[in-house]
């Protein structure tokens, strides 16, 4: 599934058994994988509507989207590995920052030895990076490397991230459930079906069945805690039911210290519920509502008012972003061919 590149760059560990272990700075990846390549993130992280603009502008401009948005030779990640691998594997976190540098938050050592979890974060990814250029890849590319070099338990694959790179890892986990089975949100959160589009439909039922999302932020965080609010009631609306709630006593706008973080580790590693009559009630009227609003485009522009069928359209994109398609899509190239 995955192509190795060539160059050999200074590898955190070698293809054996004996990879490093303890803290690493520095540390240069080699390995590209097919889930960050620029048409995928595209189709996973944009709206429909939004990634055909990306590529009707690509093919105008005549200027063809990168195959990979990052140069991994430019690249530095920090990783931590505890000694001791765990019988089915280590887990994952990768770990999304505001700030710019790649470092491993010392005081969390201790828990990442204690539940066995790699940590790996990139430099130059913080909250003036790029989302789609540098962010969000960087953080595939991240989780990629790692499971080339050490033996991860794929069912304890999170990512995560503080403030701003917490709002980037709930963008990325929702995208990519295939990936990742968990999110870590410390102090930033946003509702889904707005500030951040549905993926296509068969990774948001993926999403819905398997990931698990676990919200920790000050008590006196106010900000943020009340977008936890808005995020979780967004959760809902959309029948995501596998959700955590940790309050960091005493805490502010900080990264939440060891303790909260052993806790939320804990709650990252508890089996997914759901209840599957609800689940498929929930996920049924929201099928009805998408479907009824897309009649309504094709009534509209059956009367032909084209301009009213492509402002309801819009509004479409936005809130159900990938669970419209391919329809929706159908519907943007019948409002854009001239009568």
């Amino acid at each position: 599934m995955f192509s190795a590149l060539s160059i050999p760059l200074h590898a955190v560990a070698s293809d054996t058994p004996t990879a490093a272990v303890g803290l690493l700075r520095n540390v240069v990846f080699t390995d590209y994988s097919p889930l960050s390549r620029s048409a995928e993130l595209a189709r996973r992280l944009l709206s429909p509507l939004n990634a055909l603009h990306v590529h009707r502008e690509s093919m105008r401009s005549n200027q063809a989207m990168r195959e990979q948005p990052v140069d991994l030779a430019h690249e530095r990640f920090a990783v931590y590995v505890p000694a001791k691998v765990p019988p089915h594997g280590y887990a994952l976190l990768v770990f999304v920052p505001p700030w710019q540098d790649a470092i491993v938050p010392a005081p969390w050592i201790a828990a990442l030895d204690r539940h066995g979890v790699i940590f790996v974060s990139a430099a130059n990814s913080g909250n003036d990076a790029n989302l789609i250029d540098r962010r969000e890849p960087l953080a595939l590319l991240a989780a990629q490397n790692i499971m080339r070099r050490y033996p991860i338990d794929p069912q304890r694959i999170y990512i995560g991230g503080f403030s701003g790179g917490s709002r980037v890892a709930m963008r990325v986990a929702l995208g990519y459930p295939d990936l990742f089975h968990g999110v870590l949100l410390d102090a930033g959160s946003d509702p889904i079906g707005e500030q951040i589009p549905l993926p296509p439909a068969e990774l948001f039922r993926q999403f819905q069945d398997s990931t698990r999302l676990v919200y920790v932020t000050g008590q006196h965080d106010d900000a943020n805690l009340a977008m936890d609010v808005l995020s979780r009631k967004s959760m809902q609306t959309w029948c995501v039911s596998n959700v955590d709630i940790e309050t960091a006593p005493w805490a502010w706008h900080a990264p939440i210290d060891p303790a909260v973080l052993d806790h939320a580790l804990h709650m990252l590693e508890k089996d997914t519920q759901h209840n599957p009559d609800q689940l498929a009630d929930c996920r049924a009227y929201i099928e009805r509502q998408l479907t009824d609003q897309l009649q309504q485009v094709t009534t509209l522009l059956a009367n032909g008012r084209r301009d009213d069928a492509r402002t309801l359209l819009d509004k479409i994109d936005a809130h159900y972003g990938g669970l419209a398609a391919p329809r929706s899509i159908e519907l943007a190239e019948k409002i854009d061919t001239p009568p």
